[in-house]
């Protein structure tokens, strides 16, 4: 290279080599020992993120008792038996804070496994006999005291850290601030908060009373759905009396995050064999995206990952956290770096069966994982026979199981429910097409268009992985392997099937931080062959991101298009991104060498993938703010709020103090507030509020609903199938007569109604026929009169 001596600080091939290396790094050797850091130097980053969680929990309205008790709980029956059962079985090297994630996850996982057949047999607080069994079996059995002691054996430098905490600050920070904002404990601005909620509500309470479950809303219908993160948060709510809305809105989120980012930088560490990837790799899971050079939010790129989906799809993020474990333990098996200890028989088939306890809890928590999982198995195996590596055993046991747990899913758990999505690449580029441009129809090419602006947005976060080709060697890694093969059929489901509400980017979202890993890596390693410093490296990264806004904010596209732009303008942003790719590399090869030319643009373009989310916040956030202002950004609008009735909160309270479990409930809203013409057919807050199942209430969502839309219709409006059913309970509430009533109670089972009486006809003889329990505000609460 011709301008090397003009980059200080660079290294030797040989240093390079070892640098990238599947090795761990292990502090010691000859010489005197480093001063070890004070036990305050060591806790205070975790302290630091316990403070932060804690201080945003309660800053926005959650009872220090309930913030007290939930973390005793989580201590306790959680993560203290889990961490014991993980030192038991798994002798890999790791450090506290892992030992801890990974306990954690462990303690999930048996928690839900115990809580489904205690809540079936009526008893569910024997949830609590797995910690006190576990106990009891560490105590008793001498071979097993030696595990209260921590078997970690590696200490984090405290950069690493920090680095981990800061990231679990700043994404409890992005994250729960505008949900907390938007969701409050109390009503009625709880009631006008994102409709999502409701739906996760009534979930957690019908885990909470009821195994197995059904749908809430519509009674009869089968919860064909991920459940498992629900039967956590009503174990949670058994053992400590915390209200549901509490733990879903405030508390059960915030652990999982912590313990989720602590086992990516574990992943990333064992890729890499350095800490140095620590914080890059963070710093990508949080922020990654597609990115989006338009001055409005949209959907139709998928947006981002975690950050996006951390608290409006707990049970996203409750398989992302459960997954994160099982591919620790998956990879270490199939890697040997599970330690010595583990090529004893006794210790292998205990971690082989601590990974098919979270293989089973995956699979009911979001079964996305699975198949993606299977991918990257099998990408291992098929590499792994090519090359003629080691034993198939491991990796054709970790494939097996997760075939069995996939095909049970599909057709037991979720009983081949298809919830909507379809594989049809032609309809979700032309629904993308639709939204973007605001334009019904769109010719082939248009279409095609559409498909290449998102493939080469989503190609923006692999680019670093290309960086992989500087030392083939490490594109036959098996980790790196596996998570190429995930990534690859997430962005390949992601493209070719379609779901109304974009949820095949769930599939997508569950391989971001695999990608991001790989690509971190892949960039580090190829940066290092071209002996590009650092200050280097970050003005690069700082550049592509500044440019990339800049272009942005030069073209000044929104979407949907304005009448009378032309659909051209959708792509003018990115070709002109493209360009200036193209002539920084043609400058940049001639100034510095096409080596360190590559390795630059190849940063720079994988740092704009993986900060998506941060600078896309940047481009319509001023349009929010004019729009709104800069108090309102992150509320629900003022006609939603004004539209939520009075009283709904006290109403169900009171009809769930004084009503039993099992009894049905009958109401006559089933529209969103104010979304009655078209009807919005999400409302589920009766069933949230109330915990109790309901004959007809709101029908989006539900897995019949799901699987007769087709596209081209709106998945917001879904018709309902029994429309008799659907005006006798409506003309029973809202014009009753003895007759109407009866059949409510004879043939459906109904015992009690809840009434937003704003719904109610003129002179409604409610009052004479059923006896009027409870009123608050708009609503009232009615039992209907035993059989005479």
């Amino acid at each position: 290279m011709a301008h090397t001596s003009s980059f200080p600080g660079s290294e030797s091939r040989s240093e390079f080599l070892v640098d990238t290396a599947p090795t761990e790094v292990r502090p010691g050797g000859r010489g005197p020992s480093p001063k070890r850091p004070s036990r305050v130097r060591v806790w205070s980053p975790a302290l630091f993120g316990l403070l932060v969680a804690v201080a945003m929990a309660a800053w926005f309205g959650t009872p220090g008792r309930d913030i007290a008790v939930f973390c005793a709980y989580l201590a306790l029956c959680v993560a203290l038996p889990g961490t014991l059962v993980v030192r038991a079985v798994y002798r890999g090297r790791r450090t506290v804070a892992e030992e801890v994630a990974l306990g954690l996850v462990v303690g999930y996982a048996l928690e839900v496994l115990t809580y489904i057949p205690a809540r079936a047999l009526g008893a569910p607080r024997l949830v609590l006999a797995w910690p006190v069994a576990t106990y009891l079996v560490f105590l008793l059995v001498p071979g097993l005291r030696r595990f209260w002691r921590s078997g970690a054996r590696v200490r984090a430098p405290l950069r690493s850290s920090w680095a981990i905490a800061a990231a679990f600050a700043g994404l409890t920070v992005w994250s729960a601030v505008p949900f907390f904002r938007n969701n409050p404990l109390s009503w009625p601005a709880m009631g006008a908060g994102d409709y999502d909620e409701p739906f996760h509500l009534a979930l957690a309470a019908e885990l909470k009373h009821h195994v197995p479950p059904r749908t809430p809303m519509v009674a009869g219908e089968p919860l064909l759905y991920h459940w498992f993160a629900y039967a956590h948060v009503a174990a949670s709510s058994w053992v400590t009396g915390v209200e549901l809305v509490v733990l879903v809105l405030r508390l059960s989120v915030l652990p999982m995050l912590a313990a989720f980012l602590v086992l990516i930088a574990m992943t990333a560490r064992r890729v890499a064999g350095s800490w140095g990837i620590t914080a890059p790799v963070l710093a990508g899971t949080v922020f990654v995206g597609t990115p989006s050079l338009y001055l409005s939010s949209t959907m139709v790129f998928g947006w981002g990952g975690v950050q996006s989906t951390a608290w409006r799809s707990p049970t996203q993020t409750f398989g992302a956290l459960l997954f994160a474990a099982l591919a620790v333990l998956v990879l270490d098996q199939l890697t040997g770096r599970a330690g010595p200890q583990a090529l004893r028989v006794p210790s292998r088939a205990g971690l082989w069966t601590v990974a098919a306890v979270l293989m089973v809890a995956v699979m009911g928590a979001k079964a996305v994982f699975l198949p993606l999982l299977l991918a990257g198995l099998v990408a291992m195996i098929a590499v792994g026979a090519a090359l003629r590596r080691g034993p198939r055993w491991p990796g054709l046991l970790a494939a097996a199981m997760t075939l069995a747990c996939t095909v049970y899913a599909q057709l037991v758990l979720f009983g081949q429910a298809r919830q909507g999505i379809l594989l049809s690449p032609v309809s979700a580029m032309r629904q993308r097409w639709q939204e973007l441009g605001g334009q019904p129809g769109a010719g082939p090419l248009w279409l095609l268009g559409v498909g290449a602006l998102l493939a080469l947005c989503l190609a923006f976060a692999w680019c670093g992985a290309a960086g992989l080709l500087a030392d083939r060697r490490l594109l036959a890694r098996p980790a790196v392997v596996f998570m190429l093969a995930m990534a690859a059929a997430g962005h390949a489901v992601t493209l070719l099937f379609h779901h109304p509400g974009y949820s095949q980017f769930f599939f997508l979202f569950a391989v971001y931080p695999y990608l991001v890993i790989v690509s971190v890596y892949g960039a580090r390693v190829l940066l290092r062959r071209a002996r590009v410093p650092a200050w280097a490296t970050a003005c690069a990264l700082v550049t592509a991101v500044l440019g990339v806004c800049l272009v942005a904010f030069a073209w000044h596209v929104t979407v949907p298009l304005a009448p009378g732009r032309p659909a051209i303008t959708l792509f003018l942003p990115y070709l002109t991104v493209l360009a200036g790719i193209g002539l920084a590399g043609a400058v940049l090869a001639v100034t510095i060498g096409r080596l360190r030319a590559t390795a630059l643009l190849t940063a720079a373009a994988t740092g704009v993938g993986l900060t998506a989310c941060g600078y896309g916040l940047m481009l319509w956030l001023p349009g929010k703010v004019a729009a709104k202002g800069l108090g309102k950004v992150g509320h629900a609008v003022a006609s939603e709020s004004d539209a939520v009735p009075e009283g709904a909160l006290a109403a169900a309270r009171w009809l769930r103090d004084h009503s039993a479990p099992d009894d049905l409930v009958a109401t006559n809203s089933h529209c969103h507030w104010g979304r009655r013409d078209p009807c919005d057919a999400g409302q589920f807050w009766a069933a949230a509020l109330t915990e109790r199942r309901v004959l007809v209430e709101g029908w989006r969502y539900t897995t019949r609903a799901n699987d007769r839309w087709r596209p081209g219709q709106d998945y917001r409006y879904p018709p309902f199938w029994d429309q008799e059913l659907l005006r006798l309970n409506d003309a029973a509430v809202n014009t009753p007569t003895a007759a109407s009533l009866g059949l409510l109670r004879d043939r459906y089972h109904v015992r009690w109604l809840l009434v937003d009486l704003r719904l109610t006809g003129p002179g409604s003889s409610l009052d004479a026929l059923a006896g009027l329990r409870f009123r608050s505000g708009d609503y009232a609460v009615y039992r209907l009169p035993d059989r005479s």
